[in-house]
């Protein structure tokens, strides 16, 4: 079964951390530079089990990328890794579909955790 990870994260450092981490715990991962980029991704990648993603992005945001995925009916589940913490933008996140959020720094056991249960088969 597929173990693929989408993170989409402007930051290269972050998307460093998040790969390193993921990879280490078995995870195939991919890797998009904005919510535009992760959408094309979205849409051509198969097999994806999940996409980790960020808030704040320059182009286009995570919580429109989020939109646009339910817009196109992309049905991959999305874990927000974001350093926003208020309970307002969370719920709209989880409105628009976001079936997790994790505020940075992230303790890598907490976001590997987060990830095994969300593509648990």
């Amino acid at each position: 079964m597929s173990r693929k990870v989408l993170i989409v994260d402007d930051s290269a450092t972050v998307r460093q951390q998040v790969r390193l981490a993921l990879s280490a715990a078995g995870f195939d991962v991919l890797e998009a530079l904005d919510g535009i980029d992760g959408l094309e991704k979205i849409a051509t990648c198969s097999g994806l089990r999940l996409v980790v993603c960020d808030v704040n992005m320059p182009r286009m945001g995570g919580l429109e990328m989020l939109e646009q995925c339910r817009l196109r009916d992309h049905a991959v589940p999305v874990l927000m890794l974001t350093t926003e913490g208020q309970p307002a933008l969370v719920q709209k996140a989880k409105q628009a579909g976001a079936k997790g959020w994790i505020v940075k720094p992230f303790k890598t056991e907490m976001l590997v955790a987060a990830v095994n249960k969300l593509t648990a088969p």
